[in-house]
């Protein structure tokens, strides 16, 4: 009986109610992770704002807060999708192969961000500003 049952090398399902174990996971790799992410846009907007000063100035108001606080906030719920792929994969036996990828998808993910926060600041935001 068990000779005809047939396992997709690395494609196993995790033991049952392993769901707890693999959220305490994710959370312990991802949210220290965010500070520095968030820092990292931070920066993203600090340069932007140093580099082109006398043209950015004018657009310092508490409107131009509110909304750079809703930007930060739709960059954090973008970075919960890494929950989604995180869990996703570690309900596989291929989790161990995961844990240790993880460092550079969030790597990549992070400079993705950084590359986009600087696009959308140069592309959208910046020439609003006149």
């Amino acid at each position: 009986m068990e000779a005809r049952r047939v396992e997709s090398e690395g494609l196993e399902k995790s033991s049952p109610g392993g769901f707890q174990k693999s959220l305490a996971d994710a959370i312990r790799f991802w949210e220290p992770r965010r500070v520095v992410y968030n820092l990292v846009l931070m920066m993203a907007v600090a340069i932007q704002l140093v580099g082109t000063w006398p043209h950015f100035q004018p657009a310092l108001t508490l409107h131009s807060l509110l909304l750079f606080s809703i930007l930060a906030l739709m960059a954090n719920v973008c970075y919960c999708a890494a929950y989604l792929a995180d869990l996703s994969i570690q309900e596989f036996s291929i989790r161990t192969a995961w844990k240790r990828w993880r460092w550079g998808v969030w790597a990549v993910g992070t400079l993705f961000a950084f590359v986009l926060a600087n696009y959308w600041i140069g592309d959208e935001i910046y020439p609003a500003f006149h």
